[in-house]
């Protein structure tokens, strides 16, 4: 499979926030508060000064920014090892898991998904008008922006309109997968199928060996696309808040 300790640093990187610190092997991300991986400290290894200490670090952090403070603490890869522990007795309890999946690059993509280094006008006029929350949508924008080189932006469009996107980060010889959006009118038609088979096409020519995406653990319909697609659970992870 793989070592989340490995893949883990790579996933921060590949989903860069606006605004990141570090206390030792603890991240901090901050951006502007919706998105749960840009807005959450990454405990991935030893911070650089006693926890308890720590913990009321990061606290200031996200409140000198206007932020509740949040916690992603992946399954096996955290420290201390109490840790849950000491953000139980602070109020903090685990939400939200998500599921890290592992799948294979390469394939046969689809001659009417365009794949292009940087997302266009249309690429975010799908992404914006399939995001439940306008401001949530901005700062997913602003984060796909942030994406470092080599980044594929892929569009799949019906009739002549947008009808579904998707975007990928190369790094490390693996492909994150983000930001799969299909139009309302276009749903269950198999079209993010072939979105994200242009993407892993894409990632295996650059040279990526492996895939990996996130996914909500009660996303059903997503997971069992993503297993048709030879993906398969890695590990999961979970936000710890107030």
């Amino acid at each position: 499979m793989i070592d989340p300790a490995i893949l883990e640093p790579l996933a921060d990187d590949a989903w860069p926030a606006r605004e990141r610190g570090r206390l030792g092997g603890w991240r901090l991300n901050a951006s502007s508060g919706r998105s749960m991986r840009i807005n959450a400290a990454w405990p991935l290894a030893a911070p650089d000064r006693d926890p308890e200490a720590a913990l009321d670090a990061v606290e200031t952090w996200f409140a000198e920014r206007g932020l509740p403070p949040r916690f992603k603490l992946t399954d096996g890869v955290f420290a201390p090892d109490d840790l849950p522990a000491r953000l139980a007795a602070r109020g903090y309890a685990p939400r939200k898991e998500t599921v890290v999946m592992l799948g294979p690059t390469g394939g046969e993509g689809d001659p009417a998904v365009r794949v292009s280094a940087a997302p266009d006008a249309t690429f975010e006029a799908v992404f914006t008008a399939t995001a439940g929350d306008p401001e949530d949508g901005r700062e997913r924008l602003e984060a796909l922006g942030r994406i470092p080189a080599p980044a594929r932006f892929a569009r799949l469009d019906i009739d002549g309109a947008p009808a579904a996107i998707g975007a990928s980060a190369i790094g490390g010889g693996f492909a994150g997968v983000f930001g799969m959006r299909t139009a309302p009118d276009h749903r269950r038609k198999g079209l993010a199928r072939r979105v994200l088979r242009g993407l892993l096409a894409e990632a295996g020519a650059l040279g990526a060996e492996r895939a990996w995406l996130q996914v909500e653990a009660d996303n059903a319909p997503a997971i069992a696309l993503y297993a048709d697609e030879g993906f398969e659970p890695a590990y999961a992870y979970r936000y710890w808040t107030r």
